[in-house]
């Protein structure tokens, strides 16, 4: 289930504004949640605004990076 939060940020991804959609993309970054990723890669492939690609990029590879260390801390239990 993806939270409100989440929900909130992935929504703002679509604002005209692209300092509101770099605001979101960090914000969801710091959130770390995978379930912004799909997210995350539409607008790495799709938003016209450079800066906004590449902060899209950088979120969710560190997101990534992140889940699946934790998957890995998990198995090691």
């Amino acid at each position: 289930m993806v939270s409100r939060l989440v929900q909130y940020h992935i929504q703002r991804l679509n604002d005209k504004d692209p300092a509101v959609r770099l605001r979101s993309i960090n914000e969801l970054r710091l959130l770390g949640d995978p379930a912004a990723l799909p997210a995350l890669e539409r607008v790495f492939r799709t938003d016209d605004d450079p800066e906004v690609r590449k902060a899209a990029q950088r979120a969710g590879r560190e997101i990534y990076d992140k889940s699946i260390a934790a998957r890995g801390d998990r198995k090691s239990e």
